[in-house]
């Protein structure tokens, strides 16, 4: 199975509970009135779309059936295809990942506990080793023994060095040492793993803030990646999560995982549209490969399919 046939067969729940079910209401309708609408608007909602994207998406089919771009309930759904299209490709360029022209490029990865950050690094890691790309890990979440340990097992798994230190150690200093140890091993990429206690706000700040100064001391421009890991069975709390993290490191992009396990896939449509923050992976399976760059144009074919994944 290609990945667009894992994608689609990922966004079946998410399929079910937006799309289709927009196309099941729109059956049951010979004329567009309000309770048509009523009915869509909630299912947006339902989807986690965010109300904010429900609104500006109701705004406009509103003026589209005004425009008489929209003559009836058939012509809602390709409406809503288009103008749900346009959200996700909106800024696609933004999309793609920023690799250091020279030096090693050094990606920081940031999210809650239980969002599968230390799994999104170690595939990361697969995923770039698979490119002939060096890479190195540095465990800077020492907070916990056991994501040291974890990050360790991606390491031994993808045959990628791990830098780190005891549990409890000061995060900076671990991250010092891998930046260190990548620029004399002439690495291409280090994924640097970092704490997730969003609880306690005020020192995750103060802790990101010294990891990237440490880091931008070592190397013009890095990080040049820090990418938020968000769970997105969590629907419209993992857009709450970004807004927080926003406050406590300069995040350049989004990696959305566990899409396969949910039926609040639209969480991605409120991402773009809400934040104007760029996707730049997606998570639809447990399997090594299952996270891949986020294509904006092929979620959006995705997400309205009617083909059935083979």
């Amino acid at each position: 199975m290609g990945f667009f046939d894992r994608l689609k067969k990922g966004l079946t729940k998410t399929r079910d509970n937006l799309t289709s079910k927009i196309e099941k209401i729109v059956l049951g309708y010979a004329d567009i009135d309000d309770d048509l609408l009523d009915e869509i608007e909630e299912t947006l909602i339902m989807a986690d779309v965010g109300v904010d994207t429900t609104e500006k998406l109701m705004t406009a089919v509103r003026k589209g059936i005004k425009r008489k771009e929209i003559n009836g309930p058939e012509d809602l759904v390709p409406y809503l295809e288009k103008q749900i299209a346009a959200i996700l490709t909106r800024d696609a360029a933004d999309d793609a990942m920023h690799m250091a022209a020279e030096g090693p490029t050094v990606m920081l990865v940031i999210g809650v506990n239980g969002a599968g950050k230390t799994t999104t690094i170690g595939k990361l890691a697969a995923y770039y080793k698979a490119q002939g790309k060096s890479v190195m890990l540095a465990a800077a979440d020492t907070f916990r023994a056991a994501a040291i340990d974890q990050l360790q097992v991606w390491g031994d798994r993808t045959g990628v060095p791990v830098i780190r230190h005891q549990e409890g150690s000061d995060p900076a200093a671990v991250a010092f040492d891998a930046v260190k140890a990548a620029k004399a091993r002439g690495i291409d990429l280090l994924i640097v793993d970092t704490a997730g206690r969003l609880q306690t706000k005020a020192n995750l700040m103060q802790e990101l803030e010294k990891i990237n100064r440490v880091i931008g001391r070592e190397i013009k421009d890095a990080p040049h990646e820090t990418l938020l890991v968000l769970d997105a069975t969590t629907g419209q709390n993992a857009v709450s999560q970004a807004k927080l993290f926003t406050k406590a490191a300069p995040i350049t992009g989004v990696v959305l995982t566990k899409l396969d396990g949910t039926a609040k896939g639209g969480v991605v449509i409120g991402i773009k549209d809400q934040l104007a923050m760029p996707v730049k992976w997606i998570g639809v399976g447990e399997q090594v490969d299952d996270l891949r760059p986020f294509n904006a144009e092929e979620y959006a074919r995705a997400l309205f399919s009617k083909e059935k994944s083979r």
